[in-house]
C-alpha cells in the first residue's frame, strides 16, 4: 500500500483509545495494568507528555492528552507505552503475535463543557462494564489522582488540567469533579457513547467545522453531525488515511481514523 500523506493539527485535546488484539483481555491482571501505566509515566519524563486523564479496563485503554505544538510527542509516546507493554508481556507469557487491535484511535475534543463529559465518561468505564459501583474503586483511572493530587511520580498535568477546566485551586477542582462523577452516577449514565470514541471530533459546531476545515482535502468527505446539541466529525465512508500520516491499510469504519504509524508489537 501507499505511504498516506502527513497532516498534522496542533494544539488540540485527544481522547485515545486502543483495544488489545482480536479483544483479548490482555489487561485483566493488574500487574499488566501497572506495567502500562509505569511506561505512561516514563513517556511523561522522556517526552513531556501532557496527561489529563486515563483509564485502563481488561482489554482496552483510554488516554486523554493535550497536544502543545509538537507533532511527535504523543506517536512517540504510544509507541513507548504500547510497544513495551506488548513485548513485556509476550516474553513474560512466551507468547507470540500482536498485543494491540490495530492502531489507535484519536478523538479531538473542544476544551469546554465537552472536555468534563469526556473526563467523566473516561473515568466511569468500569462502571459502565458492571465492575465497580464508583470509580474511585478502580485503581487504574485518574479519577483517584484527581481527587488526591500526588507530590510525586504524578501522572495527570494539573497545571494544564486546572487551566482548561478554568480552577485555580486542585482542591476546588477535586470537589467539583467528584460532583460531576456522582450526577453522571444519579443519572445512570452507564451507557457506552460512540462520539467519545469513534469520531473524529467532538464539540461545538464551530469547533468541529473548523477541525473538518483543518483537514484540507481530507476533510471533504468527512460529515458533521448533530446530537442533542453536540457537534461530531465522523467518516461517511470507510477512511485510508491517518490524520498524522504513516503507512496505509484497511481498517475497520469504527476505528479508522487513527492517529500513529507504528507496526504491531510481538515478542
Amino acid at each position: 500500500m501507499p505511504r498516506a500523506s502527513r497532516h498534522y493539527i496542533p494544539g488540540h485535546v485527544w481522547h485515545i483509545t486502543h483495544r488489545c488484539h482480536k479483544k483479548e483481555f490482555l489487561l485483566k491482571f493488574t500487574r499488566d495494568r501497572r506495567r502500562w501505566l509505569w511506561w505512561l509515566l516514563e513517556a511523561k519524563k522522556r517526552y513531556g507528555l501532557c496527561v489529563l486523564n486515563y483509564a485502563i479496563t481488561s482489554n482496552h485503554v483510554h488516554l486523554l492528552v493535550r497536544d502543545k505544538g509538537h507533532s511527535d510527542v504523543i506517536s512517540k509516546s504510544i509507541q513507548l507505552i504500547a510497544g513495551r507493554t506488548g513485548q513485556e508481556f509476550n516474553h513474560r507469557r512466551g507468547r507470540k503475535g500482536a498485543y494491540w487491535e490495530d492502531r489507535y484511535h484519536a478523538t479531538a475534543i473542544e476544551t469546554d463543557d465537552h472536555l468534563v463529559q469526556c473526563l467523566v465518561y473516561i473515568d466511569m468505564n468500569m462502571v459502565r462494564a458492571g465492575v465497580v459501583k464508583h470509580p474511585s474503586e478502580w485503581e487504574c483511572c485518574g479519577y483517584n489522582e484527581i481527587q488526591k493530587p500526588k507530590i510525586r511520580y504524578s501522572l495527570i498535568d494539573y497545571e494544564e488540567l486546572k487551566s482548561l477546566i478554568g480552577f485555580k485551586d486542585m482542591n476546588a477542582l477535586a470537589v467539583k469533579y467528584s460532583g460531576w462523577i456522582e450526577e453522571a452516577l444519579k443519572a445512570d449514565r452507564n451507557c457506552r457513547d460512540e462520539k467519545w470514541t469513534e469520531s473524529i471530533a467532538v464539540g461545538s459546531e464551530a469547533y468541529v467545522k473548523k477541525t473538518k476545515d483543518g483537514l484540507g482535502y481530507k476533510g471533504i468527505h468527512r460529515k458533521v453531525y448533530e446530537k442533542d446539541g453536540t457537534f461530531e466529525l465522523k467518516e461517511s465512508i470507510a477512511a485510508y488515511n491517518d490524520l498524522f500520516g504513516a503507512e496505509n491499510e484497511s481498517l475497520r469504519s469504527k476505528n479508522s481514523f487513527i492517529w500513529n504509524d507504528f507496526d504491531q508489537i510481538s515478542a
